[in-house]
């Protein structure tokens, strides 16, 4: 990421050095008096402003970055749900992250940042009263709801989640979903590490 944020750095700078320069071919080599020059145009003063803020915000950044790291996992920890057999599977029989407490249902062991992927198929010969509703859940509050029965839809997304957070994806009733094609799973991506 750091790379990707100095690429972009440097080549506003080489930018800004063609501009430089390009302006420069365009003078005059010398003017009759020096109530003819021009004075730069309002354009040209938000151009060369901006140029040098970005410049201000990419060395910022960089320095940020360098200085408040992100610490990776040192172990993988991954779970996941389904689909068939609906059951957990784990790499390990218990990582150090996540603690499997119940079927869909997680408990977060490790502050960090996590990575939840996962697909939902609904039934659609479910023809049952409860209206469809899938909810990816923190703490019994939701964090991401579908509600279209008419295709498979993607859930998940990165989330910082901490100790004794429960993690879980629920449905309005059991057969609104193929449970042949609809699971979830939890990566731990990083634990934030800051330097005191």
């Amino acid at each position: 990421m750091c790379s990707l944020l100095l690429n972009f750095c440097f080549s506003q700078l080489s930018f800004l050095q063609r501009m430089s320069l390009s302006h420069m071919e365009n003078m005059p080599l010398s003017h009759s008096s020096p109530h003819a020059a021009q004075r730069p145009s309002w354009k040209q003063w938000l151009l060369y402003s901006t140029i040098v803020i970005l410049l201000l915000l990419c060395s910022f950044s960089a320095l940020i970055l360098t200085f408040l790291p992100l610490k990776t996992s040192n172990r993988p920890c991954v779970a996941k749900f389904g689909p068939l057999p609906s059951k957990w599977q784990m790499p390990s029989p218990e990582p150090s992250c996540v603690n499997k407490t119940d079927d869909w249902r997680l408990k977060i062991l490790q502050n960090g940042l996590y990575l939840i992927y996962g697909q939902v198929a609904p039934n659609t010969a479910y023809k049952g009263q409860a209206p469809f509703e899938v909810l990816l859940r923190r703490n019994e509050d939701p964090i991401q709801s579908l509600t279209n029965n008419s295709t498979v839809q993607n859930v998940g997304g990165a989330y910082e989640f901490h100790a004794g957070d429960v993690i879980d994806l629920i449905f309005n009733a059991e057969h609104q979903v193929l449970k042949n094609n609809t699971y979830w799973g939890i990566f731990l991506l990083a634990n934030p590490q800051f330097i005191s």
